[in-house]
């Protein structure tokens, strides 16, 4: 049976991408689940897996622009059983004289786990003769497995750019705009279109958070296996004001507006092809531990072009953190179709007032953090609102505890 091979849905308002590589070719084998071809949209860069076992048949090229959908191939799975057979039975057909020791190379994949050569490599382990054959028999298509793991390999990655030398006086280099390039700048336009995006900004005061993480990070890492970073705590905290402020979690859809009652947190992460903004789902039911353990876990595979598309759709609210680059202050722009997003900015030691025993000059860890919103939606009121409750919350951590 043959099944049809589409682009699958990589997030919300995504409708084309471009096939930048298989990762199968024609008429190989591939197994349910293994990795197919390399997508590329604005939004991501993602695998695609197969949907089924069987025999690869490709019938849109590596370079193509392609639809949401789209059927781009076939998976022949009764081609299965043939491709298998046809493997197994080469040993035997490849040293006819060497009938009686054909079942002897099948111990040697066992001791050996990635045996990339030929048959004939094999022939040394003629002293395995004795091995009694009943056990090597069911062994015997082993050596047709290995044919999958020539792209078992990670896709390399596009090469940069080349721009000539700079020589004073010469004339500019103009290149072509990709293709990904053009629907990225296109989108990022429709969005600014559609939307009467605005930002506000306050400054957040890190000193408890920062002095958390340095009494607790050791014991937090050997305990939970993972790193004690800031962006837990922000997303902890957007839950909570998000809560308190419904609007900020909801959309305009036409002429409704569609209010969302999950915490679905997309939380950027920056990779060798763009920016890819991954879903924590459930977000505020989530503790720190987890929270960190699930954003590593997304951004890692993110990297890795591993992140699974339903894994890059449904996001209500979106956080962005410009600071591990050494952003000081920007605007972030809108995930459309969301209608706000949270932006994070690097930490920076600063002279501030404190009103505990009077006023006081100190110096800080401070952060200046933006929320870019809709305003066709979101009052400058509630976004202000929000975001000082935001800041409320991240400067005294312990009210995430004990929910106050």
């Amino acid at each position: 049976m043959k099944l049809e091979v589409k682009i699958p849905s990589v997030g919300e308002s995504v409708t084309q991408g471009i096939i930048s590589s298989w990762l199968k070719a024609e008429g190989e084998l591939v197994q349910e689940g293994g990795d197919l071809l390399e997508l590329e949209t604005d939004k991501a860069n993602v695998t695609v897996p197969a949907p089924a076992t069987g025999v690869v048949s490709i019938t849109v090229k590596a370079g193509t622009e392609v639809s949401i959908g789209q059927v781009v191939g076939f998976i022949d799975s009764d081609a299965r059983a043939s491709v298998t057979s046809a493997a197994a039975s080469k040993p035997a057909s490849t040293a006819p004289a060497a009938a009686a020791r054909a079942p002897a190379p099948a111990p040697a994949p066992a001791s050996t786990p990635a045996p990339a050569a030929p048959p004939l490599a094999a022939a040394p382990a003629a002293p395995r003769t004795p091995a009694p054959p009943p056990t090597a028999a069911p062994r015997t298509p082993a050596p047709a497995a290995p044919a999958p793991t020539t792209a078992v390999k990670p896709p390399a990655p596009r090469p940069a750019v080349v721009l000539p030398p700079a020589v004073p006086g010469s004339p500019p280099t103009r290149t072509p705009m990709t293709s990904l390039r053009k629907r990225i700048a296109q989108r990022l336009l429709d969005a600014q279109h559609s939307t009467a995006s605005l930002s506000t900004f306050n400054e957040v005061n890190m000193k408890n958070i920062t002095d958390l993480r340095s009494r607790y990070r050791e014991e937090f890492e050997r305990i939970h296996g993972v790193r004690l970073g800031f962006t837990s705590f922000f997303v902890k905290a957007a839950c909570r004001a998000l809560a308190e402020f419904p609007m900020v979690n909801a959309r305009i859809d036409g002429e409704d507006v569609v209010y969302f009652h999950t915490f679905d947190i997309g939380v950027a992460v920056s990779t060798d092809r763009g920016l890819v903004v991954p879903v924590v789902r459930g977000a505020d039911r989530l503790s720190i531990a987890q929270l960190e353990a699930v954003i590593a876990d997304l951004a890692a595979r993110a990297r890795d072009r591993k992140v699974l598309p339903d894994e890059l759709a449904g996001g209500s609210f979106s956080i962005t953190n410009g600071g591990v680059f050494g952003s000081l202050l920007s605007t972030p722009l809108l995930n459309y179709p969301q209608s706000a997003i949270l932006g994070m900015h690097a930490i920076q030691k600063r002279p501030v007032v404190e009103e505990t025993a009077g006023e006081t000059i100190v110096i800080r860890p401070m952060m200046y953090v933006a929320l870019s919103y809709d305003h066709r939606l979101i009052d400058g009121k509630e976004a202000v609102s929000f975001l000082r409750r935001v800041k409320e919350l991240v400067e005294d951590p312990w009210r995430l505890l004990i929910e106050v």
